[in-house]
């Protein structure tokens, strides 16, 4: 099984920026794409950014284009999603999840069990 751990949330002023670290564990397949995924209260979890296993392919949703950039380091097994210019409406919970093809994590197709997350709170 995977294990995922989530972290660098925290509370933050409109307009300030977090680092968000995920690191994967376990029995994680030989190569894989990764996904940030958030969820607001009362919303449903939608994708935020992935990244192919080779970084070479990247997905981010219109919402956050711009101001989010998500990067990989293979060799540590770690995912960070670097978020700027942040807004009330990037409040929310974030995870992490992969999947062995990159259009199936774009699809919301996972792998793993999710994680606990980091909550992201943004004050206006």
């Amino acid at each position: 099984q995977v294990q995922l751990v989530e972290s660098g949330g925290g509370l933050v002023q409109a307009g300030g920026s977090l680092r968000l670290s995920c690191a994967a564990s376990g029995r994680t397949p030989s190569s894989y794409a990764m996904g940030w995924f958030r969820q607001a209260p009362g919303k449903e979890r939608e994708l935020v950014a992935a990244i192919s296993w080779s970084g070479d392919t990247i997905y981010y949703a219109d919402s956050v284009k711009g101001r989010f950039t998500i990067s990989r380091d293979k060799a540590k097994s770690l995912v960070y999603l670097q978020m700027n210019s942040l807004k009330p409406e990037d409040t929310a919970v974030y995870y992490c999840n992969l999947q062995r093809e990159f259009y199936s994590i774009v699809r919301m197709r996972v792998l793993s069990p999710w994680g606990q997350g980091t909550q992201v709170t943004v004050s206006s």
